[in-house]
């Protein structure tokens, strides 16, 4: 699986970066069919608390799953988008037996 990751209004440390390509690997572990992930990243209202956005897109031979989530860290946003896809991947490979 290709992992991209974009950063917006910001640089993405290595130790970051790093960090995305673990958890969003992890993600192969329910669905061995990820074609790529893309990962954005971004700052918004660098003034209030919880100021980061991330986003993650996964690219499947059925079509896409996204997960967008807001947190106080990226690391938090990309746990949690992770958690969120871990659910949908679950639900798309009931579908596929399904069928």
């Amino acid at each position: 699986m290709e992992i991209k990751i974009q950063a917006i209004n910001f640089e993405a440390g290595e130790k970051l970066q790093d960090y995305v390509q673990k958890r969003v690997g992890k993600l192969t572990r329910f669905c061995a069919e990820i074609k790529n992930a893309e990962v954005v990243l971004k700052v918004v209202k660098p003034e209030t608390a919880a100021n980061k956005e991330g986003s993650i897109r996964l690219v499947l031979p059925g079509g896409e799953l996204y997960a967008q989530k807001v947190a106080d860290t990226f690391e938090e946003t990309v746990d949690l988008c992770a958690d969120t896809l871990t659910r949908q991947l679950e639900k798309y490979k009931e579908k596929q037996k399904n069928r």
